[in-house]
C-alpha cells in the first residue's frame, strides 16, 4: 500500500480552514485501485481510479433538507450508473459532508465496488471525517 498526504491552506469562512490531500493504491481482487482524497471545510472531493489514471464519471451529492436524504447527481461522463452514485451516496451519508466523487470503476464489478467503497471509508475514518449518520 502506497500512501502521500500533504496539507495546505485554504481560504475558507469556517473555523477549519485546512486542505488536506491524501493519495494512496492499493491491489484488490487483482486489480490496482487508487484513490485521492481532498478535504475541504465543508466538502469532500474523492477519486476512485482502476487500473488507470482515468478520471472516469463525476458525480455531486449532498444532503437535501428536511430530512437529510442524500441527492445524487452525474455531472460528467454521460448517465448515472450504480457504481458511483452510490458510492457518492454512502460517502455523504458517512460524512454528512456535500461530495464530488470521480469514479473510474468497470460497472458489472459489484465485489470491487463493495471493496473500492471500503478502502475509500476506512481512509475516511482514519483520517477523522466521518461523523455519525443522520437519524
Amino acid at each position: 500500500m502506497n500512501e502521500n498526504s500533504s496539507q495546505g491552506n485554504a481560504h475558507a469562512d469556517s473555523s477549519d480552514n485546512s486542505l488536506q490531500i491524501t493519495c494512496f493504491s492499493d491491489f484488490v481482487d487483482d486489480v490496482t485501485l487508487h484513490f485521492q482524497i481532498i478535504r475541504f471545510p465543508n466538502q469532500i472531493y474523492a477519486w476512485i481510479g482502476c487500473n488507470s489514471a482515468k478520471f472516469g464519471r463525476l458525480y455531486a451529492a449532498a444532503p437535501t433538507p428536511p430530512n437529510n436524504t442524500v441527492s445524487v447527481s452525474s455531472i460528467l461522463g454521460g448517465v448515472s450508473d450504480n457504481t458511483g452514485s452510490g458510492i457518492a451516496r454512502r460517502l455523504v451519508l458517512k460524512t454528512g459532508l456535500n461530495v464530488i466523487l470521480a469514479c473510474n470503476i468497470p460497472k458489472n464489478s459489484p465485489m470491487l465496488e463493495v471493496n473500492a467503497e471500503k478502502k475509500l471509508v476506512g481512509k475516511l475514518i482514519s483520517l477523522g471525517y466521518t461523523r455519525p449518520k443522520y437519524s
